[in-house]
């Protein structure tokens, strides 16, 4: 019973921006946006066995990591790393899914044929991030790296956003001047480091400082 009060502990938190219940996974496809979320985030942990009211229902570790295995190498691109924890619990065997933070962020969720997203944790749900728009990023050229375009052009979106407090993806594209991909993947990275807020919820996703 190693673990088992630990367990409970944790479960008494509730779901939340590093924690998420699931009575059993059923579809790769769409356990693999919460594992693109943790690891694009803070990281993670998914407790297979348990209800979203924090009941344990228990479940066959085997079965669950099968699926879980498929979600992590071919729904997630690059495929994410993750540890798993077997904890024997009166009511039943809990799986817990441990994702830690990537070294390789931004993943991307298989969505369907040729539809990439990326997400990342928002709260205790997975959120779409404006990365890309359906297919893959192409590689950056040799001569700039994600992290250069970054450290070059984040002070000026920041400076943006501190003078006008709300912009949209036009709006960005109308004030500076780089080519709308280039555009989206840095807004995509600054939203995946904590720097800045994408509310995509709206008619018109816009972005704010965080």
């Amino acid at each position: 019973m190693q673990g088992t009060q630990e367990m409970y502990l944790l479960i008494m938190q509730g779901e939340s921006e590093t924690l998420e219940f699931k009575k059993t996974i059923a579809h790769a496809a769409r356990i693999a946006r919460t594992i693109v979320s943790f690891a694009n985030a803070r990281g993670g942990q998914i407790l297979v066995g348990v209800q979203d009211n924090g009941t344990i229902t228990g479940v066959d570790p085997e079965e669950e990591m099968h699926t879980l295995n498929l979600a992590v190498n071919s729904f997630c691109d690059p495929p994410v790393q993750v540890f798993y924890q077997e904890v024997e619990m009166d009511e039943g065997t809990v799986l817990k899914v441990i994702i830690p933070e990537s070294t390789t962020k931004p993943h991307l969720a298989k969505v369907k044929e040729d539809d990439w997203r990326s997400y990342i944790r928002v709260k205790d749900e997975s959120v779409q991030t404006n990365l890309v728009e359906g297919t893959l990023p192409s590689p950056e050229p040799a001569t700039e790296t994600l992290e250069e375009i970054v450290d070059h052009q984040q002070e000026r979106i920041l400076e943006l956003l501190k003078r006008f407090r709300r912009l949209t993806l036009k709006d960005f594209m109308q004030l500076g001047s780089l080519p709308k991909p280039q555009l989206q993947r840095l807004l995509g990275i600054m939203v995946l480091q904590g720097r800045i807020r994408l509310y995509d919820k709206e008619k018109e996703p816009y972005y704010t400082l965080f």
